[in-house]
């Protein structure tokens, strides 16, 4: 008797009836007669979880991966990292599963109706008994497939930022004398780069930071070495890599690297592939090289024509300072003409007031000498009224003795004394010849004197 068990997935044991169908099912073997029926044992009951675990085995182990074409449905990303999304076309839907460390590499979220392209293998979920694919790589069947769709979406947003404006791109400074790289260190782009600047500008000096330019996390790396070097005190930054795919260049596509380029204080020169890979760095970078090599000729001037704006600027400084010589000498006689003017107009100013002032002066002394003047002569008339010399005028005379004193009485007068006579006009010498009489005198205050007892002297 053949054995009972039932090999759900195996090739059927011989003897069994079964008989391969055209749709890859097995028929049934013919129902047994019932007493052969009762003498057999008891089935084999499966669980569930067996037989979804051995759908599941079988699926894996007999299919291969393999690439699906359809339209994508429901995508959604969950907290963990893994993506689930449906794959349809207008008969069927195949349910998809991406895990997270495949997912972590999609350049961006697909859109709903999007024709992809997937790679994965199908399987089976036990949990739940739906079988699914799990997706290993996502393709877009439209021109640059995700990559394109990821660039044109960061693209849209840094412009509507205002971040790729080509009124924010900053002049690169003429003479440089410190200059950041980030680049590989190993990389044949920097090699590049520190050739051309030791040719063209042996004298500035280079800050190489260091860092991945591929793979994943070199975004996140490429933006911190820019920052880093962005505050290292460096004039320009160049940012070099060699030419690859997309995917090689993708570091450079990244938002953090964007934000880094136009957050720098100082000129960001972009210098990504080659002449046809287009960055988002070279989007937002103050200058775009086609290559590395061009970004060092951009950044680095020729020492021919340093030298020759050297001696250009020799001659200009000759005829700047020939014209300031010329342009200071005119102020000079400007302001010698002026001061002259001015002077000239306060000297007759001064004069005028000194005219004016010595005017009002000699009138008011004018005034006060007439004042004065009759002030005086009416002092003058009172003392002439009071003066010994106005009764003198009137005829009389005044007997002074030798010391200058006045001889008022009688007894003054003695015989022999010499005395002056004061009069009018003069004094007269005067000698007392003989006894003076005590009898008053036709007037009072004169005294006759005999004429021969008088002396003229000169």
């Amino acid at each position: 008797m053949s054995d009972p068990t039932l090999d759900l997935f195996g090739d059927a044991p011989p003897g069994d009836g079964g008989e391969a169908r055209r749709d890859g099912g097995r028929r049934p073997p013919p129902p047994r007669s019932e007493p052969e029926a009762r003498s057999l044992p008891a089935p084999r009951v499966w669980t569930v979880r067996q037989v979804n675990r051995a759908v599941r085995l079988q699926l894996e182990q007999t299919l291969p991966q393999l690439w699906v074409g359809g339209e994508m449905a429901n995508f959604r990303r969950q907290r963990s990292g893994h993506c689930y999304f449906t794959l349809k076309d207008d008969a069927a839907q195949l349910r998809c599963v991406m895990f997270r460390r495949e997912a972590v590499r999609l350049p961006a979220d697909p859109e709903e109706g999007m024709t992809l392209k997937v790679f994965g293998g199908l399987t089976l979920y036990e949990a739940r008994g739906v079988y699914q694919l799990v997706v290993a790589k996502v393709e877009a069947e439209s021109e640059g497939g995700m990559w394109k769709l990821a660039f044109d979406r960061l693209a849209s947003r840094l412009d509507a930022e205002g971040l790729t404006d080509p009124g924010r791109k900053r002049p690169l400074p003429a003479f440089p004398n410190r200059v950041g790289i980030v680049s590989s260190p190993t990389s044949a782009a920097l090699k590049d780069v520190i050739a051309v600047v030791g040719r063209r500008a042996p004298w500035v000096r280079l800050l190489v930071r260091s860092t991945r330019v591929q793979g994943q996390g070199a975004g996140a790396e490429i933006a911190a070495a820019i920052s880093s070097l962005a505050s290292r005190d460096v004039d320009v930054v160049i940012v070099a890599r060699g030419g690859g795919s997309i995917e090689d260049l993708w570091g450079f596509n990244e938002e953090p690297v964007a934000r880094a380029v136009a957050a720098s204080p100082v000129p960001v020169v972009s210098g990504v592939g080659h002449e046809t890979d287009v960055t988002i760095c070279d989007l937002v970078a103050d200058l775009r090289a086609a290559t590395p090599s061009a970004a060092a000729e951009a950044v680095a001037p020729d020492r021919k024509a340093v030298a020759g704006v050297l001696q250009g600027l020799g001659r200009r400084l000759g005829k700047g300072l020939a014209a300031q010589a010329r342009s200071r000498r005119w102020r000079l006689d400007q302001a010698g003409d002026m001061l002259v003017r001015r002077g000239r107009r306060r000297l007759a100013v001064s004069r005028a007031r000194l005219d004016a002032a010595g005017a009002r002066m000699s009138d008011t002394v004018r005034r006060r000498i007439r004042h004065e003047s009759g002030r005086l002569a009416e002092v003058a008339a009172a003392m002439d009224a009071l003066s010994p010399l106005s009764t003198l005028a009137r005829g009389y005379a005044l007997p002074l003795d030798g010391e200058g004193r006045l001889l008022r009485g009688v007894r003054d007068f003695t015989p022999g004394r010499d005395f002056g006579l004061r009069v009018v006009d003069g004094n007269v010498p005067c000698e007392v010849t003989g006894p003076a009489l005590g009898a008053p005198l036709p007037d009072a205050g004169a005294v006759a004197f005999e004429s021969g007892s008088t002396r003229h002297g000169s």
